[in-house]
């Protein structure tokens, strides 16, 4: 049976995920909860890594070192970036870049030092295995999860499920001339997290599959800590374990 690592920033997004694991045993590594069960039928643990790259990428390296995953999963939120990226989509991130990485003029603005590169790519089957997971959630589920009062409450229409490039760096970016700056950078980025280039590093170095998954939450502008903080708790978790869910019933 595989073992699946399932990580979030924060704990509303791996909170329904908790309540409907069985046989838990609860190992405390690095000031973190390390939660190994079952779930939806499949070997799992999961984990609140907490926010920023630094926290992700240590509590990635505890998961496949002494948990020995055979894939890791990153759920949580992001800042849409794109124009065509909405609050209420879903985001599949198919390779990882750290925006606010610049070692210049020793290497490339963005390249990752000796590692030859500043985009690595998620693992595309666990990633295709997402979208479709992703779909099926909105096309079966959404309906009734997003209540009609939260759709009105953040003008929710339908989501769309988005595949491409996710940005990651060490700071909340809820600013329009961020944004903007952002999207002359990296034309091609999607949305804007805290911790997904990060993990796609460590798992870059151990050889380890992953994919990350992202909920728009906020237009990453002036309004996004305000969104942000009312999306975590009406929408965020609802998002994460149906997702979830659909993915791991395939695996």
């Amino acid at each position: 049976m595989l073992r699946i690592g399932i990580m979030a920033a924060l704990y509303e997004e791996i909170a329904d995920l908790l309540d409907t694991m069985e046989n838990v045993v609860t190992r405390r590594i690095g000031m973190r909860d390390y939660h190994a069960g079952t779930l939806h039928g499949q070997d799992c643990v999961v984990v609140l890594a907490r926010i920023g790259k630094v926290a992700a990428a240590a509590t990635a390296v505890t998961l496949i070192r002494e948990f020995s995953v055979d894939r890791l999963v990153f759920t949580g939120l992001a800042g849409g970036v794109a124009s065509h990226v909405n609050v209420g989509d879903v985001v599949i991130g198919t390779a990882l870049l750290q925006h606010d990485l610049d070692a210049s003029p020793l290497f490339p603005r963005h390249e990752i030092p000796l590692l030859s590169r500043s985009r690595i790519s998620a693992d595309s089957g666990l990633s295709a295995k997402l979208e479709q997971a992703a779909q099926r959630y909105i096309q079966q589920e959404w309906a009734q999860d997003i209540v009609p009062a939260t759709r009105e409450a953040f003008r929710l229409s339908v989501p769309r499920v988005h595949v491409g490039l996710i940005i990651s760096g060490d700071q909340f970016v809820n600013r329009v001339a961020s944004v903007r700056a952002l999207r002359e950078a990296l034309p091609d980025a999607l949305c804007v997290e805290m911790e997904g280039a990060a993990v796609a590093q460590v798992c870059h170095e151990y050889g380890a599959r992953f994919a990350i998954v992202r909920t728009v939450s906020d237009r990453a502008d002036d309004s996004a800590s305000h969104d942000f903080s009312g999306f975590l708790a009406a929408v965020a978790s609802h998002y994460s374990a149906g997702i979830l869910r659909q993915v791991l019933d395939t695996l």
